[in-house]
């Protein structure tokens, strides 16, 4: 089967998994190609991209551009053509089959995924109050999104401020309140009663966030509490159980299930 979008991220990136799980769900081939975050800066950035030898690096240091957010201030080499593709120069970058056209951010590389499984697929809806409605959970997502990655990239770099905590666990308390509610009494579904791209978004995003967990020691020594407790888990049953269902569904768990376990084990208290 060709693949009908090719995605380069750094790897692991739960974001992506938005569009492989999509993809798995509507039977359609997504290409990932990547590596490693660290690694990612020796890699010339393109629809054909791959890592570069030094030599090479130097040869097109014409290309060199100044990376930002998750790659602040590292020198990247990216070609015209990405950038054509990609205004905002960022990663996760997707590419038609043709690599003309770019599409970026992750809930929109999913929804093209969703497009490209026809009609047939009911992962965007079954009309268009549907596909509306669950463009209202992706927007929400984004607000908690946008303040976790803040949040984690603070925590990677070994120092995280009062403020950006706060801001964080607000706004994943504030996005678990509409999930609960929304799952209430007892629904299987985000939206709807199958699963839509609601329900791929938010069992990612709470992927992503669990990174917090093996950060316990940042927090301490800044005099912060996890975001992600056993009190914010009793808080909201319905949204802790609906991802516990997704992990362990055979279209999430290739991504999911030994990305969270390792974070699990990782973050397990020593044995006395």
């Amino acid at each position: 089967m060709m693949a009908v979008l090719r995605i380069f991220s750094y790897l692991p990136n739960p974001r992506i998994w938005k569009a492989t799980i999509a993809a798995r769900l509507v039977g359609v081939e997504v290409e990932v190609r990547g590596a490693k975050s660290a690694e990612l800066a020796q890699w010339l950035w393109d629809f054909e991209a791959r890592p570069l030898s030094e030599a090479e690096r130097v040869e097109r240091g014409d290309l060199a551009r100044v990376g930002r957010v998750g790659f602040r201030g590292t020198s990247i080499l990216k070609t015209e053509a990405f950038l054509d593709a990609h205004p905002f120069g960022t990663v996760p970058a997707a590419f038609g089959p043709d690599g003309d056209v770019g599409i970026f951010e992750s809930n929109s590389i999913m929804r093209a995924v969703a497009r490209l499984g026809g009609p047939q697929s009911t992962l965007y809806g079954r009309d268009p109050y549907e596909a509306s409605r669950i463009d209202s959970f992706l927007d929400a997502g984004l607000v908690f999104a946008r303040d976790g990655q803040h949040y984690l990239l603070a925590l990677r770099g070994q120092a995280v401020s009062a403020e950006t905590h706060a801001r964080a666990r607000d706004a994943f308390q504030i996005y678990l309140a509409g999930i609960e509610r929304a799952l209430a009494p007892a629904r299987e579904a985000i939206v709807g009663d199958t699963l839509t791209l609601a329900d791929i978004c938010f069992a990612t995003e709470l992927a992503l966030f669990a990174n917090e967990r093996i950060q316990q020691d940042v927090l301490a020594r800044e005099g912060l509490a996890q975001a992600w407790d056993g009190a914010v888990e009793a808080a909201h049953p319905r949204a802790f159980a609906h991802f516990s269902r997704l992990r362990r569904h055979p279209a999430f768990a290739p991504d999911m299930a030994a990305y969270l376990d390792k974070l699990e084990q990782r973050s397990a208290p020593a044995p006395a």
